[in-house]
C-alpha cells in the first residue's frame, strides 16, 4: 500500500507541475486542539490546487497530502477533479466530479481507501461584488461497500482586496450519505454533513502568500469522536506558478 501511495504522489506531482496553478503547506495543529479525539499528531499537509478556463469550460483539480504517518511520511493521499461544460448561453454548466483517495494506518503495517465518489449535475458561476464565486447542486454516488445514493451543494468563492494585498477564497460542501457507512449495517437512514474551508492569504509578492485556512465540518468525523462540530485553523504558505 505505501508502495502505491509513492507512486500516486510521483503521478499527481508530475501533472500539476506540468499545469499547476498553485502549491500550498499548512501546518495542522488538529492533535492540541482536539487531542486523539480526531488525531494522534500534528502534521504538515501539502496541496497542489489547478484549475483552468477554457472556451469549452473549466476543469478544476486538487491534491491533499498529509504527512501524518511514521516519521512524518505521507499518510494520506486525497483528490477531487471536477469539470464544467459551456453550452452556448446556457446559463448552467453541466458537471462531472470524482474523489477519492489511499491511507496508511499509523503505527500499523496495512492500508486503506477512501471510498471513491462520483458526482453529476449542474453549477452557476455568479459575481457578488469582488467575489467571483460558483456554486453547484449534484447526484452524489458514494461507493462504500454498500451503495449509497445521495446529494451534495457546493459553494465555493475568491476575492481579491486591498490592491492584490489580500486573498480571500474557500468552499462549502453540504451533502448526504448513508449512516451505515460509519455508524454500522444496523444503523438506518441518512445524515448530513457539512465541510467548509474558508482561506485568508496575504501576498507579501505576486507569488508568494503567507496565511491561514480554517476546516469547519460537522459530522465530518467518525462516531467514536466526542464532538460532531470542529473548528482547525492552519498556519499556511502559498506558491502560486
Amino acid at each position: 500500500m505505501s508502495r502505491k501511495i509513492l507512486l500516486t504522489l510521483a503521478l499527481f506531482c508530475l501533472l500539476v507541475s506540468a499545469k499547476g496553478q498553485n502549491l500550498q503547506l499548512h501546518f495542522d495543529p488538529r492533535s492540541s486542539l482536539y487531542g486523539d479525539d480526531v488525531s494522534g499528531i500534528n502534521y504538515l499537509t501539502a496541496t497542489f490546487e489547478f484549475f483552468k478556463p477554457d472556451q469549452w469550460g473549466n476543469t478544476f483539480m486538487f491534491v491533499d497530502f498529509d504527512f501524518s504517518f511514521d516519521k512524518r511520511n505521507p499518510g494520506l493521499i486525497y483528490g477531487e477533479i471536477a469539470r464544467e461544460f459551456k453550452i452556448g448561453d446556457f446559463p448552467l454548466l453541466p458537471h462531472i466530479e470524482y474523489n477519492g483517495g489511499l491511507g496508511l494506518v499509523r503505527g500499523e503495517d496495512f492500508g486503506f481507501s477512501i471510498p471513491s465518489s462520483y458526482l453529476a449535475g449542474f453549477g452557476y458561476p455568479f459575481q457578488l461584488g469582488n467575489f467571483f464565486m460558483s456554486t453547484y447542486l449534484a447526484y452524489k454516488l458514494n461507493a462504500f461497500e454498500q451503495v449509497s445514493n445521495d446529494a451534495q451543494w457546493t459553494v465555493t468563492w475568491n476575492a481579491s482586496l486591498a490592491n492584490n494585498k489580500i486573498s480571500l477564497g474557500g468552499f462549502m460542501d453540504l451533502w448526504t450519505e448513508d449512516k451505515s457507512f460509519t455508524e454500522g449495517t444496523e444503523a438506518n437512514g441518512k445524515k448530513l454533513i457539512l465541510l467548509s474551508e474558508p482561506q485568508i492569504w496575504f501576498n507579501i509578492t505576486p507569488n508568494f502568500s503567507l496565511g491561514s485556512e480554517v476546516e469547519l465540518s460537522y459530522n465530518f468525523v467518525n462516531k467514536f469522536a466526542e464532538s460532531k462540530f470542529y473548528a482547525i485553523p492552519t498556519l499556511a504558505t502559498k506558491w502560486i506558478f
